[in-house]
């Protein structure tokens, strides 16, 4: 269970499914992305934390994707901004990233599912 307290940059809600409510983070991936956040220094807004099985991003999917274990964030950033909280990412040990810098819902996807089974190192784009 998360004491969302212990996060000062974020909420449980920002990590809600958007879905159903429900929030299953772990806290070994928000422990990292609050490191990510407090040294980046500037505000991450998340645009999509854990989704549930029946969230529609999900729910046609072959398997589970890394949201549905509470393992995974998007970030919406662009720019140099993005280029640095990639770097950060790496260094804080996100070795799953997705990038999405076209158009206007531009955003990094970070997730630490390679310990339910997904490739890792892995990077792509959507």
């Amino acid at each position: 269970m998360i004491n969302w307290a212990d996060y000062p940059n974020f909420t449980k809600a920002e990590f809600d499914c958007k879905e159903t409510g429900k929030n299953e983070m772990q806290k070994r991936f928000v422990d990292v992305l609050q490191a990510i956040r407090t040294e980046f220094g500037k505000p991450m807004a998340i645009s999509s934390g854990y989704r549930d099985q029946s969230h529609p991003a999900e729910r046609n999917k072959s398997t589970p994707g890394a949201h549905t274990y509470g393992c995974a964030a998007d970030v919406a950033v662009s720019g140099g901004d993005a280029q640095h909280l990639m770097y950060l990412a790496y260094k804080h040990g996100i070795r799953r990233i997705g990038v999405s810098q076209k158009g206007s819902g531009r955003f990094l996807h970070f997730d630490m599912a390679e310990h339910h089974g997904f490739p890792s190192p892995a990077l792509w784009s959507y």
